[in-house]
């Protein structure tokens, strides 16, 4: 199993690890740590095991972005897993929108999320499913998403794809895209969205082709709800009438130049 490891400190350093899937620190946007993550080489064939684990410190908050979408490629009766481990502590943020995930022909992938959140902690999480590549119908997939809110159960869902079960009118209404953005520790309004019984949301697009199951309006909004943008200090009343300091004042006077300076 190859092992992926990114954890922000409490004290705002980040700890990275990893070998076939490469962790590299991005510059801070939105007051947000941020993380990439690279597969250094061919993913996912048989025989892969992937494991992602993902811990961010109290109070503090994290956004990892995907460079690539992953492709599960023809396993030839193999099989291959990707398993995230998230664990948040008190008040923590994790933002992960991450790319599409393709299952081409012959592929067989078992994904495991499991998300850990304490008390306060909230996240933003984006899968975008893609059951083959152009002109074929893709492979199997079983992905399971398990979530905790202060020790609570939040979420437990299980989704089975097949290959024949891909042109059913019953699965995905002949889509082949499955685009979901979930809400965990708040709750996003939205006219189609699934409300959890705890603190969070669900809402989903399906579509023939990945780019048309566009919810990037929805996840942008769901962002701004589990991570608004921090506005800048507000500045001392009275700063506002203040003249702006001058880059270049005037040397300041010698004692024995203002004591003979006429009154």
């Amino acid at each position: 199993m190859t092992r992926t490891r990114v954890a922000l400190t409490a004290d705002g350093r980040v700890e990275l690890d990893g070998d076939v899937v490469r962790a590299r620190r991005l510059p801070d946007e939105h007051g947000r740590t941020r993380v990439a993550l690279v597969a250094s080489q061919a993913l996912l064939l048989a025989g892969d095991r992937v494991r992602i684990e993902v811990e961010v410190a109290a109070g503090r908050s994290l956004e990892i972005v995907e460079v690539t979408g992953t492709v599960a490629y023809d396993m030839r009766g193999g099989q291959a897993t990707w398993l995230v481990d998230v664990r948040l502590a008190a008040g923590a943020v994790l933002v992960w929108p991450s790319l599409p995930f393709v299952v081409a022909d012959g592929a067989d992938v078992l994904r495991l999320t499991h998300v850990e959140l304490a008390a306060g902690a909230r996240a933003v999480l984006r899968e975008t499913l893609v059951l083959g590549r152009t002109g074929e119908t893709g492979g199997r997939v079983r992905t399971t998403v398990r979530a905790r809110l202060d020790d609570r159960p939040l979420l437990v869902e299980t989704f089975v794809a097949e290959p024949a079960a891909v042109v059913d009118p019953a699965l995905l209404g002949g889509s082949r895209c499955l685009d979901t953005v979930l809400v965990l520790g708040a709750r996003l309004e939205h006219p189609c969205a699934l409300q959890l019984d705890g603190e969070g949301t669900m809402l989903r697009g399906m579509s023939v082709h990945a780019h048309d199951a566009d919810l990037g309006d929805v996840l942008a909004a769901a962002v701004g709800v589990v991570a608004p943008v921090p506005l800048p200090a507000p500045r001392p009343a009275g700063d506002a009438l203040l003249p702006a300091a001058d880059p270049f004042p005037p040397p300041a006077a010698s004692w024995d130049e203002t004591a003979t300076r006429p009154g």
